[in-house]
């Protein structure tokens, strides 16, 4: 039964700014809060990239967009104390009866928590190894640093009284994403049921991306080996890692949606997939929740363990270095953790593709 506490929470804020992938991986704990909490309405804070898969996530009822000061990994924002007081000032307005923040094991839940105890949120519920007075409500001491986060997030919950309802991740594709999947796909002369494969080869830093050229000559083997095409995505700030790839195999053999999808869409094309092929990103945790077999160039920054695929069929490839896990967004050596020759990355794939029986694309319901 729900405590007594959250019993008559009616206005909930989840906090989780971080990027694409993070936000998928709080769907399992979203539809726990959804599932204890049915008449509440729900409002996710996220960072403008995070925010993006907010209508994949069926179990909220809002997104609030915000670049947050203690998550500037580049230094870039100045000093602006009244911008931090807006932000106190537009939860407060909101009168919110509880906040659940949620980060990684590196993070720290205390700074958002201060925002939100300045507003007024009479709930707090976050975690962390470090003590923090009574900035947050409930503390929670997290499990190891080596966790999953997707069960890091359900702890949290369930130590704050929640019933758990399940850990696998889940998406809905809404219809208007799909329609327009459909058509990109059919833009590039794909056929409702034709396979293709789909090459990411973008991450949010250089330390997670494999050599834009080996992806080259995968795409070239795997297009040649299959006979499928090869669709390369990607945002709009990632054609650098896309050209060497559509210049690498014959016209109408190695395709791009690169800067054309939402993160909604670029979710449809991956579910109409039979492979995905990508580095430790956000196509890889959209590959994950809809059910498609991955080959994943996974660098040396992070544990393997906190991050990776947990259920879809899944191949990580890295080389074991002793600077792993570094958790550096540039490499200060020469990425020998992805020193991994195309194919070797191309027979992981037939491979997989063998086992999986080259399955058919996820249902596209709604």
């Amino acid at each position: 039964m729900l405590p007594e506490l959250w019993q008559n929470v009616r206005r909930l804020l989840v906090i989780r700014l971080d990027n694409i992938g993070d936000i998928v991986m709080i769907g399992p704990a979203l539809r726990v809060l959804r599932q204890a909490l049915p008449a509440a309405r729900i409002t996710l804070m996220a960072s403008p990239a995070g925010s993006q898969v907010a209508p994949l996530l069926p179990w909220i009822d809002e997104v609030l967009v915000h670049r947050a000061l203690w998550q500037d990994a580049s230094g870039s924002m100045g000093l602006d104390p009244a911008a931090e007081l807006d932000l106190v000032a537009a939860l407060r307005a909101r009168a919110f009866d509880a906040a659940v923040i949620f980060t990684s094991f590196s993070q720290s839940p205390y700074p958002p928590a201060y925002v939100c105890y300045l507003a007024g949120i009479p709930i707090r519920v976050g975690q962390s190894k470090e003590f923090g007075g009574s900035v947050l409500s409930q503390w929670v001491k997290p499990l190891s640093d080596g966790a999953h986060q997707v069960d890091r997030n359900l702890f949290l919950l369930e130590q704050a009284g929640f019933a758990l309802a399940g850990r696998r991740l889940e998406l809905c594709l809404p219809g208007a994403a799909q329609e327009a999947a459909a058509r990109q796909l059919a833009a590039l002369g794909l056929a409702p049921e034709a396979p293709f494969i789909v090459l990411a080869s973008g991450a949010s830093c250089p330390a997670r991306r494999y050599d834009v050229h080996r992806f080259a000559a995968v795409a070239r083997a795997l297009a040649a080996e299959t006979t499928w095409p090869v669709v390369v995505v990607g945002s709009a700030r990632e054609t650098e890692f896309v050209a060497p790839i559509l210049a690498a195999g014959p016209p109408g053999r190695i395709l791009s949606l690169a800067g054309q999808t939402s993160v909604p869409e670029l979710a449809a094309v991956i579910a109409r997939s039979r492979l995905v092929l990508a580095n430790d990103s956000g196509p890889m945790h959209l590959a994950d929740a809809t059910g498609r077999p991955m080959i994943i160039l996974y660098s040396g920054t992070e544990l393997e363990e906190q991050w990776r695929p947990r259920s879809a069929p899944a191949r990580l490839l890295r080389r074991a270095t002793a600077c792993s896990p570094c958790y550096r967004f540039e490499c200060p050596y020469h990425m020998e953790c992805l020193d991994i020759a195309p194919v070797e990355v191309v027979a992981a794939a037939l491979d997989l593709l063998a086992k999986t029986g080259a399955t058919q694309p996820m249902s596209l319901a709604s």
